[in-house]
């Protein structure tokens, strides 16, 4: 059953989602040979990074913040890297497009999960109110469930 209440939520998913999938394409470009607007840093790291985030993005549905924390501790750490790298080149003076392009996919590759997880931390409504209240009041209201106990006791009918 899926848990998001929150708009934002939507968002964040949907959105990493996108950017999921074209990382995907970006790596099948790149294994294939196939020109495309951005290239991978490392294609053996890329494909773990893109199974790790698809799971991830499963999870954070679910508002797990395990989940938003580790989407952020391995994108930190592989988008970090490409994006301080391609800082670095473009500081000595070897700017391409390329580089601007890679630059600009980094930065919303360490953004999404950061938006994620300050997502999860901040919803009130999981805090509050953890269950369902759609099935709250057949599985956890039980006042109701002690008078229909006693008035079902009281009931004595005789069959015949």
């Amino acid at each position: 059953m899926i848990q998001m209440r929150n708009f934002t939520t939507w968002l964040i998913v949907i959105f990493g989602f996108m950017f999921w999938g074209f990382r995907v394409v970006a790596t099948v470009a790149a294994s294939t040979g196939m020109e495309f607007m951005i290239k991978p840093m490392d294609i053996m790291v890329e494909i773990p990074v893109l199974f790790i985030s698809f799971m991830c993005i499963c999870f954070i549905i679910k508002r797990k913040i395990l989940a938003a924390v580790i989407y952020l501790v391995t994108h930190g750490i592989y988008y970090g890297v490409f994006l301080y790298q391609n800082i670095n080149t473009i500081m000595y003076g070897q700017v391409t497009e390329e580089n601007y392009i890679s630059i600009f996919f980094s930065f919303i590759g360490i953004l999404l999960p950061i938006f994620a997880l300050l997502d999860l931390m901040l919803d009130k409504s999981r805090k509050m109110r953890p269950k369902d209240k759609k099935t709250d009041w057949f599985y956890g209201d039980e006042k109701y469930d002690r008078k229909m106990d006693e008035r079902a006791d009281k009931n004595n009918y005789r069959t015949l």
